[in-house]
């Protein structure tokens, strides 16, 4: 059965997340990745479900270490 990026479990997502994310600087053209961009707006609307303001990014730092 194929998978959705929903279907796998936020902790893993975060974790991808946050290894990506810290190698924009490494390779600038992850910035520009649709993979990158839907995973983050994915992790955005599960961090706002549970009541996090994701415009402040220690809220949104903070979330994304579980």
């Amino acid at each position: 059965m194929k998978k959705s990026i929903e279907d796998y479990p936020p902790a893993e997502l975060k974790g991808i997340y946050r290894v990506l994310h810290a190698q924009l600087p490494l390779h600038p053209e992850l910035m520009d990745s649709d993979l990158l961009h839907d995973l983050q707006r994915l992790l955005q609307q599960k961090a706002r479900a549970e009541g996090v303001d994701v415009s402040l990014h220690a809220q949104w730092a903070a979330w994304l270490q579980g």
